[in-house]
């Protein structure tokens, strides 16, 4: 699935007017609710067109910064970050959803705003360091998915200056390097495909991708199983097929109570999510 979302920047000034916390970022949530008749539905609530962004606080050597927004009929999402000598990190996200939506939350049972507080998962940086990470990310609590792609962060920032030095999530470093040029780059289940030129030389894949056995494990126990074979077929100018190898291809992800989550990487810049 391809998730259909608006991206957010959120520019901080402080009292001189100078950018103090920046981001930009792309995100939505799968949320697990009761209805009126004790049936439990899933929806999918994505961000607006017009969000706010009230509340976020620049931080300082003693005070968190915090990076709020709020959207549609009563949402809000903030994440706080705290600096540590020479690094900052994110420490928790809030997340508000308000069932009172009837448009994302049809026949709901329980009426009005409910939060939760998660762990954010984000190592830290270092200072004048930005943040990115295209890779798509899921953090699961309380019958709710977070799913964000494409961010780009920095708190703390320096004289007002946005840093030039990246830091990559784990996600967006491939765990090898590729053994043949690349056909396509930065493809995710969550952002618009970026395709790079096809090299002349490049083979063109079988007609029928090769099957491959996926598994993920919870403690000692296997909570998922996959078996499929991939091809993704991207049009930009004439059609580009792509298979996935099984032999080359590293299943990783995570099982929760109500959701679980599979995630591949061909070790060719070929990342997908399920």
């Amino acid at each position: 699935g391809f998730f259909q979302s608006y991206a957010v920047e959120v520019d901080v000034k402080d009292a001189s007017n100078a950018t103090c916390l920046y981001a930009k970022w792309m995100m939505s949530f799968s949320i697990k609710y009761e209805t009126n008749s004790s049936d439990y539905k899933n929806t999918t609530l994505n961000l607006s067109s017009s969000v706010t962004h009230d509340g976020s606080v620049c931080g300082s050597d003693t005070q968190a910064a915090l990076l709020a927004v709020q959207f549609g009929e009563g949402h809000s999402w903030s994440v706080n970050f705290t600096k540590n000598n020479e690094t900052y990190q994110g420490d928790f996200i809030t997340f508000t959803y308000n069932t009172n939506d009837t448009a994302v939350f049809p026949d709901a049972k329980r009426k009005g705003p409910v939060t939760i507080v998660v762990k954010d998962t984000m190592r830290p940086v270092q200072l004048n360091n930005v943040f990115v990470c295209h890779n798509t990310d899921f953090l699961e609590a309380e019958n709710v998915t977070q799913i964000f792609w494409n961010v780009t962060v920095q708190a703390f920032v320096q004289n007002g200056t946005i840093g030039k030095k990246e830091s990559r999530c784990r996600a967006d470093t491939p765990t090898s390097a590729p053994t043949v040029p690349p056909t396509i780059a930065n493809v995710t289940t969550a952002s618009t495909t970026t395709l790079s030129p096809a090299p002349t030389t490049s083979p063109k894949p079988v007609e029928n991708p090769d099957t491959g056995n996926y598994s993920l494990k919870s403690g000692n126990k296997t909570c998922l199983l996959a078996t499929v074979g991939l091809q993704l077929n991207v049009s930009q100018d004439k059609p580009l097929l792509i298979n996935i190898n099984p032999k080359t291809t590293v299943a990783d992800g995570a099982c929760g109570n109500t959701t679980a989550t599979l995630k591949l990487n061909d070790g060719n810049s070929t990342w997908i999510g399920f």
